[in-house]
């Protein structure tokens, strides 16, 4: 059934006609009926073609010059009175400079420069205000999106040096609608001593993040954000204390989902004093309560270890290992985080053969009762202090990763490598991965018809698979699952099943394998001959 009659033209002499014609197609997939009527129409023309087909909506689109818009408009506004068709909304769409003046008029019900979000777009054609658009919204993960298929969620961390300023940052985030869900960063003393603080030392403050000291610090941001549209909000997990941080996420901000490490935030990273094997206990027993509330969980362990150069295959099988530790421990909603280009050195193709893998591998965990959903983001270490390098890098990096079609993606401001995001480089960065979507859903060549990326991931999932067999066999008789005992997994990371080059010098680590980029991909090297080693090879030398 038909919402209405939209028609549109561009006036003057403007032939530019894309944007107008975007917009129509839009506003057909959304149940109305459009027709387009042309470009560099007279004014006068355009009137008599709106007085012939009496629509509910009339768009126009000016993308010249902004003195000749000013004439355009006037004309335009003087023919509206004369014909009295205030009862008709008239939209308008052009360049920043246009828009300005076109805003000005007070003649148009909406004015689009191009900047604006599609769901901003939709809104205007739904005639939603940000009440209706608070109704409409879902406010659970999973719901949103299934909401907003097939556009993958964009999500966004954010801490500055205040928790004013980053809930006014916050504000301005949601009220430009380009961001679904906001990750509040909090500064480390607050990771490791909010719930100690007779233990924070001064010198900390405000280092990595916001200083977060009381639970009204973590609703005062939450509050900031309802408004525009009303982002999911998440909260890094704490590198102490992490079930009493899920608690309180819970019950301040409505958490999305928890991300909980599986070995990390312990003795093996330096970021917390836990010992590996009770980090592990009391990681795992978050997740177990996250479960059991029904909150989707993330274990970015794999992506841990390949920022500190593990190779490839081992990424794959943590990749494995954490999705098959949230399913026994009752997740049922698992965010399975695939970082690109980490390391560095990787090629394209072999990163995507990497992350087919890890696909493979955790939707293989899939049933009834447990199912993932994917999430893809730039890697920290590929980004540049150069901004305008980094702009592209950004957009080139989600472009590939949309291969792996996505249901959210983790937009990584291109500033990160010199400074902290603010609110506009946020909003800029998440403009820049959507112009990647836009390209990226009209159509990308199917990765799975490139031979050397499937022969990469077979491998891979052949040699991860070594590894978790490695493991388990660390298992006694008194062992219920060795791929889920905590005893298991620290000896795995103590001989060396588990290790990087990066964990060199850590007591509770071997530290002994050496990697290098092979041929766009990560492989782990034979240090008395320099030459590449099979998984077997270096699991025999370990003598497992």
């Amino acid at each position: 059934m038909s919402k209405g009659r939209i028609i549109g033209a561009s006036i003057g002499e403007c032939i530019h006609t894309a944007g107008i014609l975007n917009f129509l197609r839009l506003a057909a997939k959304l149940g109305y009926k459009t027709e387009f009527l042309g470009a560099a129409m007279p004014v006068k023309k355009f009137i008599g073609a709106v007085m012939e087909y009496r629509p509910d909506i009339a768009v126009i689109s000016y993308r010249l010059t902004p003195q000749v818009a000013q004439v355009l408009i006037d004309e335009l506004k003087k023919e509206i009175y004369n014909y009295q068709l205030s009862d008709i909304r008239f939209l308008f769409g052009g360049t920043p400079p246009v828009a300005e003046i076109a805003e000005q008029s007070g003649l148009f019900d909406q004015v689009f420069s191009g900047k604006e979000s599609p769901q901003t777009v939709i809104n205007s054609l739904q005639q939603q205000s940000s009440i209706a658009t608070a109704k409409k919204i879902t406010h659970t993960l999973i719901a949103r999106i299934e909401q907003m298929r097939p556009t993958p969620l964009l999500r966004h961390h954010l801490g500055l040096e205040t928790v004013e300023k980053t809930a006014r940052h916050a504000r301005a985030i949601a009220l430009s609608e380009e961001l679904d869900i906001l990750s509040l960063a909090p500064d480390q003393n607050a990771q490791q001593y909010f719930f100690r603080p007779q233990e924070m030392p001064q010198h900390g403050h405000g280092a990595g993040g916001v200083p977060i000291r009381t639970p009204q610090d973590m609703r005062t941001i939450y509050e900031a954000t309802r408004c525009g549209n009303f982002p999911l909000l998440r909260c890094y997990a704490g590198t102490e204390d992490l079930l009493q941080w899920a608690m309180m996420s819970v019950e301040t901000i409505n958490i999305a989902w928890g991300a909980i490490p599986l070995f990390w935030y312990s003795d093996l990273d330096k970021r917390s004093t836990r010992p590996l094997v009770e980090a592990i206990k009391e990681n795992q027993r978050t997740i177990c309560w996250y479960g059991e509330q029904g909150i989707p969980v993330e274990i970015n362990d794999s992506h841990q270890w390949s920022l500190r150069d593990g190779h490839d295959a081992l990424a794959v099988a943590i990749a494995y290992l954490s999705a098959y530790n949230a399913r026994a421990l009752g997740v049922k909603e698992y965010v399975a985080q695939y970082m690109l280009n980490t390391p560095p050195d990787m090629s394209p193709a072999m990163d995507l053969a990497k992350m087919l893998a890890k696909i493979e591998l955790i939707e293989s965990l899939h049933n009834d009762r447990f199912t993932s959903f994917r999430e893809i983001r730039t890697g920290l270490r590929g980004l540049m202090p150069d901004p305008d390098r980094a702009r592209g890098y950004l957009a080139a990096s989600l472009t590939i990763g949309m291969a792996l079609r996505p249901h959210i993606i983790h937009v990584v401001g291109y500033c990160e490598a010199e400074h902290a995001a603010t609110a506009d480089v946020i909003i800029e960065s998440c403009r820049i991965t959507r112009g990647a979507i836009q390209l990226a859903l009209s159509g990308l060549a199917d990765v799975q018809a490139d031979h050397a990326i499937i022969d990469r991931k077979k491998q891979l999932i052949e040699e991860s698979q070594l590894i978790i067999d490695a493991i388990r066999s660390l298992g006694d008789a008194n062992t219920i699952d060795p791929l889920t005992d905590p005893h298991v997994l620290t000896q795995a990371v103590h001989r060396g099943i588990l290790d990087t080059p990066h964990l060199c010098g850590f007591s509770v680590a071997a530290g002994q394998i050496v990697t290098m980029p092979v041929n766009g991909c990560y492989v782990a090297v034979d240090v008395a001959t320099g030459k590449s080693m099979t998984e077997k090879e270096r699991l025999v030398k370990l003598q497992l």
